[in-house]
């Protein structure tokens, strides 16, 4: 990544700034890192991350170059320089998040190692992201395909369907659906948003919704509006979208850890 630059000098400066102090870190709001065991209480790994202050720059920079076309949404002409930069920023954003991610699972698995002498299996890493755009073929036409809230869901294509951190996850394969442009939805989705979860839920709440999984309870206070019974029923989402993917391990959580 040091090798590609990014499409103009102010990005590169974010990316040579915060994008450096940033990398291998968390975030807030629903991004997570969590210890979950499967049907044979087998150890995994998940995490949920982006590209942190870099994607923010890039979105920002070229939401402002963009031009108002009918319907009123913003956009930017693919076939043009502006167009160029921005996909080629997108995918510079996306290697970066990729990077993060595994960043962040490189020390948690050494921290692991170090402390209970346990060994991560590496053939087991999958990852997949959720916003993106991406050029692809789909009814025999060539398209842009932006997804928002989703990852992509190709036959056979790994993905994780995360609940909240309080309730079951899922690891999932594409069934290649056309009809969705091969995608699927990439979580539970929430219930509340977080302004009516504060409102909803006390840090009581939070508690109870948590219990059987270990997290920083001085935390619980600011963890509100991530509470479980914030977000839809994973299992409803799942079947709603059953000709999408399939399951293929189910995953509860053992130790949720989130930034603030």
């Amino acid at each position: 990544m040091r090798d590609e630059t990014l499409s103009h000098g102010a990005l590169e400066a974010v990316a040579k700034s915060a994008g450096a102090l940033q990398l291998g870190t968390l975030g807030g709001g629903n991004h997570f890192v969590e210890l979950q065991a499967d049907e044979d209480d087998r150890l995994w790994l998940m995490i949920h991350s982006g590209s942190r202050a870099v994607g923010q720059a890039v979105r920002g920079h070229h939401l402002a170059r963009a031009v108002r076309v009918d319907g009123g949404m913003l956009a930017l002409d693919a076939d043009t320089a502006a167009g160029q930069a921005y996909e080629h920023d997108v995918r510079w954003a996306r290697a970066y998040a990729d990077a993060n991610r595994r960043a962040m699972a490189e020390a948690v698995t050494e921290l692991l190692r170090r402390m209970f002498n346990i060994a991560a299996d590496e053939k087991s890493v999958f990852t997949c992201d959720h916003n993106h755009v991406a050029r692809e073929s789909h009814g025999g036409e060539l398209l842009w395909v932006h997804r928002k809230g989703a990852m992509p869901a190709a036959a056979g294509a790994a993905g994780v369907l995360p609940g909240s951190m309080g309730t079951v996850s899922y690891h999932v394969e594409g069934r290649g659906c056309e009809l969705s442009l091969r995608s699927s939805a990439h979580g539970a989705g929430r219930a509340f948003s977080r302004d009516a979860a504060r409102r909803r839920f006390t840090s009581r709440d939070l508690l109870r919704q948590m219990q059987g999984v270990w997290f920083d309870h001085r935390l619980a206070d600011g963890l509100r509006d991530e509470a479980p019974a914030a977000y839809k029923d994973v299992r409803a989402v799942l079947r709603a979208q059953h000709e999408l993917v399939k399951v293929t391990r189910t995953l509860r959580p053992v130790l949720t850890y989130k930034g603030r």
